[in-house]
């Protein structure tokens, strides 16, 4: 039995994702819905729990809107598009303290440097999860450790 099995994560179809988080895989949990940040700017009085943002979008017209967004799931169209990366740390350094999410092709590899840029789990397809098993997910959680820009800075980074 995989582990993907063992953790009753839906595979039927393949389609539902695999949420990753420093103590391994999880099923999804959100159950709202998540709006498209242009559907948000183009209705201002529009609640917005969950938020879909592309990778080159513009944080300035939700600045105002982050304190009520629970939750903000930034796209990864490839695992070579690092500007996701960008994104999280730059809605970290707004003030943001919600959940956020990288959604797409990220890889275990990047899981680390993720986690530095401020993001607490990562979204996964499930055909990706068998390529990449847990284990070396949980290999990379450790991501606070070895950090030699912190270190240089002689201070954690958040």
């Amino acid at each position: 039995m995989s582990i993907l099995e063992e953790k009753k994560i839906e595979m039927s179809d393949g389609t539902e994702p695999v949420i990753v988080r420093d103590d391994g895989f999880h099923g999804e949990d959100w159950a709202g819905p998540i709006t498209p940040a242009a559907e948000l700017a183009a209705n201002d009085d529009a609640p917005a729990l969950a938020l879909d943002l592309a990778p080159d979008a513009d944080l300035e017209p939700l600045a105002a809107r982050l304190p009520q967004i629970a939750l903000i799931r930034v796209a990864f169209p490839a695992f070579s598009d690092g500007r996701g990366f960008t994104i999280a740390r730059q809605l970290r350094d707004a003030g943001y303290h919600g959940r956020l999410r990288a959604a797409g092709h990220v890889i275990a590899d990047q899981y680390a440097m993720a986690r530095r840029a401020g993001f607490d789990e990562v979204e996964i397809p499930a055909d990706l999860a068998r390529r990449q098993p847990e284990d070396q997910w949980r290999f990379r959680a450790n991501w606070q450790a070895h950090h030699y820009q912190a270190r240089l800075r002689g201070a954690a980074f958040s």
